[in-house]
């Protein structure tokens, strides 16, 4: 039943509604034609990747981010999403662009390749933070991608949103604290994307050799989660012991930048026994529990578009929340892009509902019981016996999934009523197949059938995949003012590189010394 928020959503009229606003960012590692992590440098043709719009590094020199602008509907998102694939697919070589989210074949820390971004200072700058990446966690935790999913709604949305609740802040005020009232119901619910999406439930033996694992054997080069979702998101994927030690408030907006400085702000002893240079060269930015914001592992993120030099932090304390990102998504391994036009409109019907929904502040006891609950799904969702604490009682996750499901039914049916036809409703209905009889289609379930019907592991699986995917990216040529725009792009982003770094006249311990002080 609709609480009273809901109702004020109804009373929008097709003109109120100005839609979402979305836009993606898709890692993927590049892979050679065994499956083994690529050695190679970043592609010359592809641009530079520190100052590329739409085509970048994320850790490794081997793994590739691409991004989308933002869109206002889904379809024209997965086009130029589909578009940055064509591109680099068709300037890899004898390379594949890898399908699944946890990696390829790799050889320890040292098979990883650390990102370079030239010698401009900005440039310097990440990739010392990848640094102290490598030297807090180790690269291999590095390897893995996945898929970060950006929504945010209109102003004209907004301004309607506030008449209708009787909020007299400042537009700007009313914004973050709405988007952090999203955030906390994102949180008691996020267990169900990963039901939904987690797509992870095996890795290459080369990923845990030589670590202590409870995952089962599938071949001779494969180990499995019996009834994992998303080994991305477990215990063997993001996570480090300094940052168990947080207690990053997701209530609102003052709260969440303070604590996160004080992380910034904060040493840690192992960190310090480290070091901020080895040999003359630096090897972490500092000694803090996080280097910087983007160190901070979470599921969702308030974000707001920082200008060159600027931190996050200082960008979401001057100007407030501008969207949401999810960073919880899997690799689609089935989709050629990596992720899928209904699981997009869903994530829209998803966090829409968790706007207008009732969404009390979190306390420390409710957070422990989030938190649990999502690594219990993360590490056994496919368990049909499993449970999950909902309102003070134990509930089967089906039972749990297909109530937090059919609640969406009238908000998928109010906005296909403004934009005719059945977008929302379709993409509802294919989530609730997902969770249907004994055998759940879900796609940790799907990826573990398909490894056991093609008889091979998980390397050979997604190299297998990758390469059908590279083989349906390229076969049609790319129109020529598509390759001219993003031959351009590199181009232009070569020449803004050279030309940072040639402004540069600053020592780098200088540059860092004021970056810290910011």
């Amino acid at each position: 039943m609709a609480d009273s928020r809901h109702s004020l959503f109804y009373q929008f009229s097709a003109s109120d509604w100005g839609g979402f606003l979305k836009g993606v960012e898709k890692e993927g590692l590049r892979a050679d034609a065994n499956g083994f992590i690529a050695q190679t440098a970043h592609p010359s043709a592809l641009g530079a990747a520190l100052t590329h719009p739409q085509i970048t590094t994320d850790y490794s020199e081997a793994l590739l981010e691409l991004i989308t602008p933002v869109f206002g509907n889904t379809e024209d998102m997965l086009s130029s999403l589909r578009d940055t694939h064509q591109f680099v697919q068709q300037n890899l070589g004898d390379e594949v662009f890898w399908a699944a989210s946890m990696p390829c074949e790799i050889n320890g820390n040292e098979s990883i390749p650390i990102a370079e971004y030239g010698t401009s200072n900005t440039g310097h700058l990440k990739h010392v933070y990848r640094q102290g990446l490598a030297v807090r966690y180790g690269r291999i935790m590095q390897s893995i991608a996945g898929a970060h999913y950006n929504l945010s709604l209109p102003d004209s949305f907004w301004r309607k949103w506030q008449e209708v609740t009787g909020n007299s802040s400042a537009l700007q005020d009313f914004k973050s604290e709405q988007y952090f009232w999203l955030i906390r119901n994102f949180r008691r619910r996020s267990w169900l994307l990963m039901l939904l999406f987690g797509a992870s439930p095996a890795l290459d033996a080369s990923f845990v050799a030589g670590v202590k694992h409870d995952l089962k054997r599938f071949d001779d080069r494969t180990w499995a989660g019996p009834h994992a979702t998303s080994l991305r998101m477990g215990d063997l994927g993001y996570h480090n012991n300094a940052q168990a030690s947080l207690n990053i408030c997701f209530n609102e907006l003052t709260t969440y930048t303070q604590t996160l400085d004080q992380a910034i702000h904060t040493d840690w002893p192992d960190y310090e026994a480290i070091g901020t240079r080895r040999d003359g060269k630096f090897i972490q930015l500092n000694t803090s529990i996080l280097q910087i914001e983007n160190e901070y592992y979470s599921a969702v993120r308030p974000k707001r578009t920082a200008e060159r030099g600027e931190k996050p932090i200082q960008a979401l304390d001057a100007r407030g929340v501008e969207y949401i990102e999810v960073r919880c998504l899997d690799l689609d391994p089935f989709s050629p892009i990596g992720i899928n036009r209904e699981q997009v409109d869903f994530l829209d019907l998803f966090l829409l509902d968790c706007l207008l929904s009732e969404s009390p502040v979190i306390g420390k006891d409710e957070c422990d019981r989030l938190d649990d609950g999502y690594k219990d799904v993360v590490a056994q969702g496919r368990w049909q016996d499993l449970t999950l604490c909902q309102g003070g009682t134990r509930v089967p996750v089906g039972a749990a999934a297909n109530e937090l499901l059919a609640r969406l039914q009238p908000l998928a049916e109010l906005l296909d009523s403004w934009q005719g036809g059945n977008t929302y409703r379709s993409a509802l209905s294919a989530q609730q197949d997902k969770i249907e009889g004994e055998d759940w289609s879900v796609p940790s379930a799907r990826v573990m059938e398909a490894m056991s019907a093609s008889g091979l592991g998980h390397r050979d699986w997604v190299l297998s995949m990758s390469q059908q995917h590279k083989q349906t990216l390229t076969e049609t040529p790319m129109s020529p003012e598509t390759q001219a725009r993003f031959e351009a792009m590199s181009l232009d982003s070569k020449a803004e590189q050279a030309a940072m770094e040639a402004a540069d006249t600053q020592p780098f311990s200088e540059f860092l010394e004021d970056y810290l002080k910011s």
